[in-house]
Formats: C-alpha cells, sequence, structure tokens
C-alpha cells in the first residue's frame, strides 16, 4: 500500500520560510516522479512544483520561482519544498504526490497524471 506523508506546515509570518517534507512508502521512490499541489479555500488545487526520478528535472508554477526549491533525498524516500519569503497567498493546503514512471526524464505539471497523494499539510502564513 502506497502511504505519502507530508509534514512541516504551519503558522508564519509573512517573508519567512518553511520547508515541507512528504515521507513516501510502499512505491518504488527511485522511480517516482513526485509533485506538490496547493489548494486553497474556495480555490481549485493547482500545480507548485514537480521532481523526475532522478531529481535532474524540476519545474515551477510561476508564482512561486525563485521562492521556492523542490528537492528529493532517495535515501530517504523523502521529497522536500523548501519555501522562501512566503506571502499571505502561499495560504494553502500543500499536497505531495507520487507517479511510477519508466522514463526517467518525465515530470508532471498536471495533478490527474499522478496516481498517489498524501493527506495534506496545511500552510498558513499571516501578513
Amino acid at each position: 500500500q502506497v502511504q505519502l506523508v507530508e509534514s512541516g506546515g504551519g503558522l508564519v509570518q509573512a517573508g519567512d520560510s518553511l520547508r515541507l517534507s512528504c515521507a513516501a512508502s510502499g512505491l518504488t521512490f527511485g522511480s517516482a516522479a513526485m509533485g506538490w499541489f496547493r489548494q486553497a479555500p474556495g480555490k481549485e488545487r493547482e500545480f507548485v512544483a514537480a521532481i523526475n526520478r532522478s531529481g535532474s528535472s524540476t519545474d515551477y508554477a510561476d508564482s512561486v520561482k525563485g521562492r521556492f526549491t523542490i528537492s528529493r533525498d532517495s535515501a530517504k524516500n523523502t521529497v522536500y519544498l523548501q519555501m522562501n519569503s512566503l506571502k499571505p497567498e502561499d495560504t494553502a493546503v500543500y499536497y505531495c504526490a507520487a507517479v511510477q514512471v519508466y522514463n526517467s526524464m518525465r515530470y508532471y505539471t498536471n495533478g490527474a497524471s499522478y496516481s498517489y497523494w498524501g493527506q495534506g499539510t496545511q500552510v498558513t502564513v499571516h501578513s
């Protein structure tokens, strides 16, 4: 059974930093493309960041480019989202997602492409 468990969310002030973690189990982590998505109250889920299975390729939503960094640690089966210079508009529930891939270069920005999702972690940024 695949499990993705997010952690690291919290309540911070604008300009602060947070690092989210997503621990994966039950899947071959080294063969999984990973992504982060978020959903704010009353809004649809949106793409935040993605990384291919080797960690060599990443992609970001325009709204977070230059502020957020996605990375992965295969030894810990964990993907991270480092969030700097947080803004109130970053307030949302953040979800980790995973999909097994056979092409080492592939990553996905469309949530429908992912097979597995975590339960989410709340990030609240006060101005």
